[in-house]
């Protein structure tokens, strides 16, 4: 199986338009207000645990590390989805966290 960055560059070659198209809604959306790009980050890394979304929880927390934010304030928004999403979806969190942390 082929691993998401993997995936992803072979989707960038076989589709140059979308990829880029995307890729610029994305940093259109990132700059359309007043958040800072760390906030930003630990927002979308939330956002994507939240909706159980394993791939785009890996790719939050990488860009999220890159960005500053630590181990310690990754794991508190796992901690911090208990009781909004469940012990178990909190438990799912910290283990794909760990996935991008080890």
């Amino acid at each position: 199986m082929p691993k998401p960055g993997e995936l992803n560059e072979r989707f960038r070659l076989d589709y140059p338009g979308i990829w880029n198209a995307f890729a610029h809604l994305a940093e259109e959306c990132h700059n359309a207000g007043p958040l800072d790009e760390r906030t930003r980050r630990l927002v979308k890394v939330a956002l994507s645990l939240g909706a159980g979304l394993e791939g785009a929880t890996h790719s939050a927390v990488r860009h999220a590390r890159e960005g500053g934010v630590t181990r310690e304030e990754l794991d508190h928004i796992a901690v911090l989805g208990i009781t909004t999403l469940g012990f178990p979806a909190a438990m799912r969190a910290l283990s794909w966290l760990d996935d991008e942390q080890s």
